[in-house]
């Protein structure tokens, strides 16, 4: 007898994402029917303990825009919906879903949600940018630049302050207008 996997699912209005979780799994079937029919097969573990899914979609679908994807861990299906719609429920039949299917909440998109795509940055790109060369500041360490010295810092401390007050004094100025020029810089 089949074992069912762990099976994720979320959705846009035009798209249902599915995700088996089934690390190493061997001799995948998948199957999609145009009426939403949805099969899968596989084999995992040394055992070759056989998992099967196999249940009715809640509406049509278009098997030619959608794709499968097999990982190491988990078998990823892009499912695109016939009609651009929300479903109440992934499967068709009514009452409480099966045991093994989970909402993917990482993927998981509100329907109200949806219409605000046009954000800024929801559109961009990143492809390969590596944000760790960006020189965003410390975030709370120690004031240091790139370097790891704060050679440049044209901050003066309360020490310093205090020797160009004393400095300032014996030349003959009031150390008022020092203290006012510290305030200026």
């Amino acid at each position: 007898m089949s074992r069912h996997p762990s099976v994720k699912w979320a959705q846009t209005s035009d798209k249902v994402f599915i995700t088996i979780d089934l690390p190493d799994a061997q001799d995948v079937k998948l199957k999609l029917e145009p009426e939403g029919k949805f099969f899968f097969s596989a084999t995992s573990g040394a055992d070759k303990i056989p998992y099967e899914v196999d249940f009715d979609l809640f509406d049509n679908v278009d098997v030619n825009e959608s794709k499968a994807s097999v990982g190491l861990r988990n078998i990823c299906y892009l499912v695109k919906k016939a009609e651009n719609k929300w479903w109440s429920r992934l499967v068709k039949q009514g009452g409480k879903p099966p045991v093994f299917l989970k909402v993917d909440w990482d993927k998981w998109v509100d329907e109200d949600e949806e219409t605000d795509e046009k954000k800024p940055g929801a559109d961009m790109d990143f492809g390969d940018f590596d944000f760790s060369k960006m020189n965003m500041g410390n975030m709370g360490g120690p004031d240091l630049d790139a370097a790891g010295d704060d050679e440049n810092d044209d901050s003066d401390t309360e020490d310093e302050n205090v020797e160009e007050a004393l400095a300032a004094e014996t030349k003959g100025e009031s150390s008022a207008a020092v203290e006012a020029d510290a305030k200026k810089a």
